[in-house]
Order: structure tokens, then sequence, then C-alpha cells
């Protein structure tokens, strides 16, 4: 009886690694899509103001490259200011179309807006095992709003589209195919570049103040000690002379 249960234990303790290396095997092939996916980096930007953001573009397929990147910019909250940034070995077009309600921008009334954003490779485009980032300066953000969602079309050589347009919902399982999502905090300054430079500078100042009392009361102790040195010389110079009289006496 004991030498059958000890021959069924060696049976399942052979078993066990093979049955934790599948598991594992499955938690990543679970997990792997999760991480692929387009997305904006970083997430978060402050309300009210402008911001620089990445499209993070990686590659899924093994046997195709990524060749254009369509992202459809928000329209409820449209964004008056959209700046790509040049990237090499890609073209870069921004669509415009006309506001239902016309938006108010440093006191002026705009009436249409960027809609869309397309990036198409000149060459090989985004190669299997790599990623690409597409920086957009945008602006000015919403102050009434928690979140802008950019829908992502993503195509790739072989003619296959990917359509990155699912809403993820707050508390909610993350969709197959999620939407980029930027999400919007209080502002902690104005929300202008500069607010940053504005406050270093004050404080730079403040620095330099303090360094410049700090300096001038450096001066001020070392032409004291150096006062006291020269009396103290000239004493002991003075001492120095008259005992020497003294001894010839």
């Amino acid at each position: 009886m004991d030498g059958t249960k000890r021959s069924a234990a060696r049976r399942v303790a052979r078993r066990l690694p093979v049955v934790g290396g599948i598991a594992a095997g499955s938690v990543l092939l679970l997990a792997a899509p999760a991480f692929a996916h387009v997305s904006v980096q970083p997430g978060e930007a402050e309300k009210g103001g402008y911001a620089t953001v990445n499209f993070k573009v990686p590659n899924e397929r093994d046997n195709a490259s990524t060749v254009k990147l369509e992202v459809t910019l928000p329209t409820d909250h449209p964004l008056a200011s959209v700046m790509p940034e040049p990237v090499p070995g890609w073209k870069v077009e921004v669509t415009k179309a006309k506001l239902d309600k016309p938006i108010e921008m440093h006191g002026e009334k705009i009436n249409e807006a960027p809609s869309k954003i397309t990036w198409t490779a000149d060459g090989k485009g985004v190669a299997p095992g790599q990623f690409q980032q597409f920086p957009v300066s945008v602006g000015q953000l919403p102050e009434d709003a928690d979140q802008l969602v950019f829908k992502a079309l993503q195509t790739y050589s072989n003619k296959e589209v990917v359509r990155w347009i699912e809403p993820t919902k707050e508390g909610g399982p993350e969709p197959e195919n999620p939407a980029p999502v930027l999400k919007l905090t209080a502002a902690s300054g104005d929300g202008h570049h500069g607010a940053a430079g504005s406050a270093d500078a004050k404080s730079a100042a403040k620095e330099g103040t303090a360094d410049g009392q700090e300096a001038a009361g450096s001066d001020s102790t070392a032409r004291v000690l150096a006062v006291v040195g020269i009396v103290v010389g000239i004493i002991g110079v003075g001492f120095g002379v008259f005992a020497g009289r003294r001894r010839s006496a």
C-alpha cells in the first residue's frame, strides 16, 4: 500500500512542472494583447493647457510591417492646435473639418479644427518586433472633460487593418481593441508652457539673492580676519623689536 502511494506521489510530482508550464504559458498568451496596442504616452495631461503626447504603435504581426496609422481626433472637444513632429521615414497629413459649434481660442472664434492625423510610411514602416512613436503637440485641452479618446486605425503591409476604437468602461475589463485614451487632470498652474519656467526663474532669483548675501557675508568676514591678522602681525613685530632692545641694554 505504501509503495503504491509513493509511486502515485512520484507521478504527480513529475506532472506538476508540465502543468505549471502550461498555466504560465496561458497567462502570458492572455496577457500579451493587453500590452501590445496603440496607446497615448504619457497617459495624462493637465486640463486647459497644451501637451506633447506620443502615439505608441507596436507591431503585433510576425509576417507584416505597420505602414499606416490614422488617428481620429475628438469632435466633442475639438483641439484647435495640432502639430505633429516630423518622424523620419513617415509622411504626415492633418485633416481639418468644420465645427458644428465654433470654439473660442485666445479671443478668436474658430470654425474648423483638425479632425484626423494620418502617418504613412515612406519605406518599410514598423517592422515585426519593433514599435514607433509619433509625437504630437495638442491644445488647448478642454477644462470640462476628464479624458479624450483618440480612435486609431493601424494598417499592415499585408492590407490588414486593426481598428483600435473600442471604449474602455471604468471598472470593467479592457476590450480586445481599446481606443487610446488621454486622461485629463486638474491644472497645477496656469496651463501654459513656461509657467514652470517662470517659477524656476523666481526660485533661481531667490537662490541667487541668497547666494549673493552669503557671498557678501563671507567677504566681510574675510576682511575682518585680514585686518585682525595685520594688527596681530604689527603687535608681534613691535614686541620683537622691544624685546631685542631690552636684551641689548
